[in-house]
């Protein structure tokens, strides 16, 4: 997995920080999560291919999660795009996309597909062979959900040193990576196991944002790889915390620490402060494994 971060920073655009949007990219998959504005000038500049994008998640409806959205399906159309996108997103957000391209007279030449969530408990919305995607229900002002993109179990691959070794033909090579024994010379069965090495541990990312403290979740992101939980503010402003529904940096690491996260990425800052280092060292006194998410930074997961 590798997240490339587009924008992490809450409420209005500036010239030099932008609003929430990233990108994920898992097995064959390239997943755009949120779109503020700016978003497809971001991806231009993260030197992303658009036609690979096929699969848009927005939590929720506030501008700066979402406001991005209608201007890159019209780019998607201006470039010729065939291939049909789908949209996961709260109840409403196919009539406020809609809206804007019939009053433009610009529908779209390519098919667009609107999944509309309302659930307020976790549900599958996307599966394949490789990856699964789950809601996450988050405690903010309007219907808002985060993510949890899981990878699935690869097959054993065949580990040519124990099959010489253990004089196994070639010719069994195919049905040995499919799960079969395999046979040696003199005839001996010799367990898949011992002619298979163990496939990488599936990974998994969880997105959270925007949100209040909500263990509620704890659950659901129990041993996730890597988290990314919204940090609006810095403890000495908790109190601002339960008017606007999101968090501290302190309490998105109490939520690492008790889903015993590998990794904690912190985004969402309000531009108050005047580093987002504060918001790192705040979190360092209660998880050891602290990252800050900033426009254009990728990480490896």
């Amino acid at each position: 997995m590798k997240l490339t971060i587009l924008g992490c920073y809450s409420a209005t655009p500036r010239t030099f920080t932008n609003p929430t949007s990233q990108v994920l990219q898992v097995r064959n998959h390239l997943f755009l999560i949120d779109c503020g504005e700016g978003t497809q000038v971001q991806l231009r500049k993260c030197k992303i291919k658009f036609s690979r994008i096929k699969h848009i998640f927005i939590s929720h409806l506030h501008g700066d999660h979402f406001f991005g959205l209608p201007g890159l399906i019209s780019t998607f159309r201006l470039l010729g795009r065939e291939t049909e996108m789908h949209i996961y997103g709260p109840k409403g957000i196919k009539e406020a996309v809609t809206l804007l391209l019939k009053l433009g007279d610009s529908w779209t030449n390519y098919p667009l597909i609107f999944h509309e969530l309302n659930s307020k408990e976790s549900e599958l919305i996307f599966e394949d062979e490789q990856v699964s995607v789950r809601t996450i229900p988050l405690d903010h002002r309007v219907y808002t959900n985060g993510f949890l993109f899981e990878e699935k179990p690869l097959p054993r691959t065949l580990d040519v040193d124990a099959t010489e070794k253990l004089k196994i033909d070639r010719s069994q090579y195919h049905k040995i990576k499919n799960g079969a024994d395999g046979i040696s010379e003199n005839g001996k069965v010799i367990s898949n196991i011992a002619l298979t090495l163990d496939p990488p541990e599936p990974k998994s990312y969880a997105f959270c944002s925007d949100t209040a403290y909500k263990e509620a979740i704890l659950p659901l992101i129990k041993n996730v790889n890597t988290l990314y939980h919204e940090s609006t503010f810095l403890e000495k402003d908790s109190g601002l915390c339960q008017k606007t529904k999101h968090a501290t940096a302190k309490q998105a690491a109490q939520i690492a620490l008790k889903a015993s996260a590998g990794n904690l990425i912190l985004g969402h800052y309000s531009t108050r402060y005047k580093s987002i280092d504060l918001f790192k060292e705040e979190a360092l006194q209660v998880f050891p494994h602290v990252e800050l998410a900033d426009d254009g930074k990728s990480f490896d997961i």
